[in-house]
């Protein structure tokens, strides 16, 4: 008996010992490049925790008229002078008289911690900090989100336009690109907006967008960052154009659509999908930094950078006002950033063979 289980260790032992992971990769390689990409991505505890945050906040502003009606009873848009609130049972004022310098003006109530009643305190207005936090959140990701898609999607025309064709058209493109990147991106960002918002709003033939509507911030942070995702995916393009499955392609005659679709867009996509992310982090923080100088998102309507703007005359007495805004930024950005660089190892095939060895 005992002979027979020393045979057996000594069989094991002389296998080797990189056949089970040879086995798990090949049937990984078998799901396809997609299905692999999304297994690896599922496996991958930063890029799930990041997306779980996300997605919590996410939710979470969405949820803003719930917790504005049904939790908070209280109005994000309307100022509570005159207000009064429960804080441990007993009914107080949500504005007082200042008790400081001259006493002049007025302290909003601080964080009660309670849900239900001003659980991150009040602004100058007397208005609920929390449900404008919610309300805040929804505009800052909306912009955010959709000025990176719009982003990516001109980014991925012009830019697969300009590497594939070459000749005239890449040279126009190049040249916009160029004079486009050549500006700071805050100083476009803000002659845009003040241009814009003090004619009125934008007109694109029969459609007119106002000047407090969301989608303007949209299309001016969209567009100001287009060339920043075109020209690494022309770069891309142009080192595609010279492989052999594209000369092949060209030689028997394939047509233009046929090779962007079949050839040249599968191997762009991973790059759109991992600047997806990364330029919504950094649009978020675009639109941010407009509304806080009062020319991205416009009243009545709040965003993170209008909120930390609403707070800057509390600091002193009231930080939470000023700090709610900008953690919840900073915890955002840091997840996308973290999301998108996993993403990158995900569709990435070397990365996978430096961890697989």
């Amino acid at each position: 008996m005992t002979a027979e289980v020393s045979s057996s260790d000594a069989v094991a032992r002389r296998r080797p010992p990189s056949a089970p992971s040879v086995g798990a990769t090949s049937a990984e390689a078998s799901l396809g490049p997609w299905r692999t990409a999304l297994a690896t991505l599922r496996r991958d505890r930063v890029a799930m925790l990041s997306l779980s945050v996300f997605l919590v906040i996410l939710v979470a502003c969405l949820l803003a008229p719930v917790y504005e009606h049904v939790i908070a009873h209280t109005n994000a848009f309307t100022s509570h002078v005159s207000g009064t609130t429960i804080v441990n049972g007993k009914r107080v004022p949500v504005l007082t008289n200042s008790s400081t310098g001259l006493g002049l003006g007025v302290t909003p109530i601080g964080p009660t911690w309670d849900v239900h009643h001003y659980f991150l305190g009040a602004d100058s207005q007397g208005r609920d900090v929390a449900v404008r936090l919610l309300y805040g959140g929804r505009n800052s990701l909306l912009i955010g989100v959709s000025s990176a898609v719009i982003a990516c999607f001109l980014a991925t025309i012009l830019g697969v336009a300009a590497g594939y064709f070459g000749g005239v058209l890449d040279s126009v493109l190049a040249r916009c690109f160029d004079v486009i990147w050549a500006f700071p991106v805050y100083l476009l960002g803000i002659s845009l907006s003040v241009v814009l918002l003090t004619s009125g709003g934008l007109q694109l033939g029969p459609i007119h967008i106002d000047s407090a509507s969301r989608l303007l911030p949209i299309l001016i942070i969209a567009v100001i960052y287009v060339p920043y995702v075109a020209r690494p995916l022309r770069g891309q393009v142009l080192s595609l154009r010279g492989r052999e499955f594209i000369v092949a392609g060209i030689g028997l005659g394939a047509s233009d659509a046929r090779i962007l679709r079949k050839d040249v867009l599968p191997n762009v996509m991973p790059t759109v999908l991992v600047f997806l992310p990364l330029m919504t982090a950094i649009n978020m923080l675009t639109e941010s930094a407009f509304s806080f100088l009062s020319i991205g998102v416009q009243p009545p309507n709040a965003s993170w950078g209008t909120i930390i703007n609403d707070g800057l005359g509390l600091l002193y007495t009231r930080p939470m006002v000023t700090l709610a805004p900008g953690l919840l930024i900073a915890i955002t950005a840091v997840a996308l950033n973290l999301l998108g660089d996993s993403v990158r190892n995900a569709l990435d095939p070397k990365a996978r063979l430096r961890g697989a060895a």
